[in-house]
């Protein structure tokens, strides 16, 4: 029978695990990190359970203590406290998964077998590195489960040193992930430079990456280092690189296959060592099709990839992101939302995702009168969904009229009003399935199955 370690100060997880796993596997109890430690020697388990945040030695500490003595050693990391940083940390140091309490036991049964079948515990190695920078403070914020998907990629591939494309819609936080990519990766003592190719002229894009000769071109009374070269042992950021033009696709392309560039009126090549991340918020699929992009560029980047779920669909990460920006742009007078602003900001759909979340909460601490931020103070471009009262002629019941829907989700209409919906009445009902069932007329089987394929 396969051993587990189940590290945890709470007695009372203990029990569960026991009741709920006792009959399938050898359950180990350890209470503490290094009570932890100690078990791993004495015990020998196949597969370790550990939570986040414990007193003294917490979880990533002893994470990575066990990766450098059992490298081979499948650790699954759970917390009830979500944020970027541990969810990230806990991947970047080879941790087999990170769950969020409370968790479905079904898929924590069918991981476990899963892990063990593919996994097996290898001899103590001396000489393992140890993987973590140590920033203590991260700026993603998110507790959905799409994101927790998102910090999972990160985790896996900052390290590696790969090319990353980040694919997602305008205001949700490409640049960010690509921060936290660099961040958690070996460059991290190097440069992180950004460039957006849609900002640049076509016509100075090409000396800003490469840049130029004394002489090259009018005007360039010296030489100058572009971007390659300034980002030199580090990671360059190549935001909406879907509107570069075909011939500097071109020359980008050379750069990932020999490492080197030529400034503009060079002879002779530099070489670089630079990762690449680049992002854009259009489809890179369709831009192909059209010719407006290189397919083996394509190629080239999409190494990995991640793409960013919009806003509308990280419903309970709008009130925390709502609280934050309150804090960056606090007013010394002003307390929080009222209740009636929580579900005016949790109705509405935002096209403009996180950024314009932002940018109506500063306009909101600028505008309120009182102590309070009231639901009027909330300036939103969509009808707000009113529960207590029916929606007006011709809108539809998702904060949204009908010939907006249209004109923003254009060949999508239904599939994006219906995950409106579930959205909201999930949040309506705290996440409760009966009750959001009812709220929408349908059964909870149903329910399900769109919450399956909205990934909800």
């Amino acid at each position: 029978m396969d051993k587990i370690l189940v590290v945890d100060d709470e007695r009372n997880v203990h029990y569960s695990f026991r009741r709920v796993l006792g009959n399938e596997y050898e359950i180990v109890s350890a209470f503490s990190g290094t009570d932890a430690l100690q078990q791993l020697a004495a015990a020998a388990p196949q597969l370790v359970l550990m939570d986040v945040r414990m007193p003294g030695r917490d979880g990533l500490d002893t994470l990575q203590e066990i990766k450098r003595l059992y490298p081979e050693l499948p650790v699954i990391m759970m917390t009830a406290f979500v944020s970027a940083e541990t969810a990230i940390r806990s991947t970047t140091l080879s941790a087999e998964d990170y769950l969020v309490k409370p968790f479905d036991i079904d898929s924590l049964k069918q991981l476990i077998a899963t892990t063990l079948q593919r996994c097996k515990p290898q001899p103590p190695s001396a000489d393992t590195k140890r993987l973590s920078p140590e920033s203590s403070t991260f700026p993603i914020l998110g507790e959905s489960r799409p994101m927790q998907e998102v910090y999972k990629i990160v985790g896996k591939s900052a390290a590696r040193d790969v090319t990353v494309l980040i694919t997602g819609e305008s205001g949700t936080g490409k640049e960010l992930i690509a921060r936290a990519l660099h961040t958690y990766s070996g460059r991290v003592q190097g440069p992180f430079l950004a460039i957006n190719c849609a900002a640049i002229p076509d016509t100075l894009l090409e000396s800003e990456l490469f840049g130029s000769e004394r002489g090259a071109f009018s005007g360039a009374v010296e030489a100058r280092p572009g971007k390659f070269e300034l980002a030199h042992n580090g990671t360059l950021f190549l935001d909406e690189i879907g509107d570069m033009p075909l011939l500097l696709q071109s020359k980008l392309l050379r750069v990932l296959q020999e490492r080197e560039i030529y400034r503009l009126g060079a002879r002779e090549p530099r070489r670089v060592d630079v990762r690449i991340i680049a992002a854009t918020n259009q489809e890179p699929e369709t831009l192909i099709r059209a010719g407006r992009f290189r397919e083996d560029l394509y190629y080239r980047l999409n190494v990995v990839r991640i793409t960013l779920p919009p806003l509308r669909e990280r419903g309970e990460d709008i009130l925390l992101l709502a609280e934050h920006f309150l804090q960056v742009h606090r007013r010394a007078d002003l307390q929080s939302l009222t209740e009636s602003a929580r579900e005016k900001l949790l109705s509405y759909s935002w096209p403009g995702n996180v950024r314009e979340l932002e940018n109506v909460i500063a306009q909101a601490v600028l505008t309120a009168r009182g102590h309070w931020i009231s639901a009027e103070d909330i300036a939103l471009n969509q009808i707000a969904l009113h529960s207590s009262a029916s929606p007006p002629e011709g809108s539809s019941p998702c904060g949204t009229t009908i010939e907006e829907l249209f004109h923003h989700q254009a060949g999508n209409v239904f599939a994006t009003a219906e995950r409106l919906l579930i959205t909201t009445a999930l949040t309506r009902s705290r996440h409760n399935q009966v009750q959001a069932a009812r709220l929408l007329g349908i059964s909870r089987n149903v329910l399900r199955e769109r919450m399956k394929r909205y990934r909800l």
